[in-house]
């Protein structure tokens, strides 16, 4: 049924949009990336087309879809970094709601009724139990997160009215890289744990900060959920193949459902480099919940998904071999 389907890939030069488009070309679909390279890269764009344009252009991504005779899309496209989102809030407000009612508008011209749409585990913000599923309620704590949710209310709604048919995916931390090195992880304003870790371990003094070490875990500090993004692109296809046969909205959580302490991860790091990460302790970030992680009963029994990198250690293996491979390129080009 894939076989030279085209599927319009938004954000497909990003971190997760680029290994979604890996697992696409290798199942047989034809990825179609739309990225505005504000944040993404046109080197992590091997498989399939760039076009190079803003998803908030509606005219611009119909054109796109009748050119292509594009099938379903899968919508990466946003901005995401939580404290950036708390100081600029209009403008994530207008690149990740405003952005995708554009593209369904889009999309409902065209006659596409077919998207997955990338979403966040931060519109849970603080659950009340653990580990979260997805009937649980959705009260996010930063703006980042709300306008997740309310992209995603604006969706379940088109597709209550029968507009199209949807499949939300809510995951966790995304970890990381490619098993061939091929793309990875290369945010220029990082804000991930792992990447930090990495850099503070291979950097001459840079000291990474630890946020909370009192916390009522094993070890005093933060649990979180990592999921592997080879696994989390396997989701979208999963994830496609479940909504091409569908009807409706539909919400899964991705994560891997064992979480990681910050102290784990530094060990990780420091196994993978074979250096100390140099940390320092510092007091708790308000609204840092003590321990995150997600139930994936639901994406494995109605997308047949289950996340394959269980293993902190190889997770961040892969993330570290990555940053090394990217580093090196990157002073080679300097």
């Amino acid at each position: 049924m894939s076989q030279g389907m085209n599927i319009l890939v938004t954000g497909g030069a990003g971190y997760i949009g680029s290994h979604a488009c890996v697992a696409l070309a290798e199942q047989g679909y034809v990825p179609v990336t739309l990225d505005n390279l504000a944040t993404g890269h046109e080197w992590a764009v091997q498989w399939g087309p760039l076009e190079r344009g803003d998803v908030r252009d509606g005219d611009f991504v119909a054109e796109l879809l009748v050119k292509h005779r594009i099938e379903a899309v899968l919508h990466f496209a946003a901005l995401s970094l939580v404290a950036q989102s708390v100081t600029e809030p209009v403008r994530y407000y207008d690149n990740n709601v405003a952005g995708t009612l554009a593209l369904m508008a889009a999309m409902k011209r065209c006659g596409v009724r077919k998207l997955v749409f990338s979403s966040t585990c931060a519109v849970y913000g603080v659950p009340p139990a653990l580990p979260i599923v997805e009937d649980m309620p959705t009260q996010p704590i930063n703006p980042y997160g709300r306008t997740k949710l309310a992209a995603e209310n604006a969706i379940l709604s088109a597709a209550s009215a029968g507009d199209l048919d949807a499949v939300i995916l809510r995951y966790f931390n995304a970890a990381g890289a490619d098993a061939e090195l091929r793309i990875g992880e290369a945010h220029v304003h990082e804000s991930h744990l792992i990447p930090l870790a990495i850099r503070a371990a291979r950097s001459d003094g840079e000291m990474l900060k630890i946020f909370g070490t009192d916390y009522a875990t094993p070890d005093g500090t933060c649990l979180r959920d990592y999921v592997h993004v080879t696994d989390l692109a396997d989701a979208h296809v999963a994830a496609l193949n479940f909504i091409l046969k569908e009807k409706r909205g539909h919400r899964f959580n991705l994560g891997s459902g064992r979480p990681a302490s910050v102290r784990e991860v530094l060990l990780a790091v420091e196994k993978a480099t074979g250096r100390r990460v140099p940390a320092e302790e510092a007091p708790r970030r308000p609204g840092d919940p003590m321990s995150l992680f997600a139930a994936n009963d639901l994406a494995s029994s109605r997308l047949g998904w289950r996340p394959r990198h269980l293993d902190i250690e190889g997770i961040v293996l892969s993330a570290a071999d990555w940053d090394q491979k990217y580093a090196a390129s990157q002073r080679a080009s300097a």
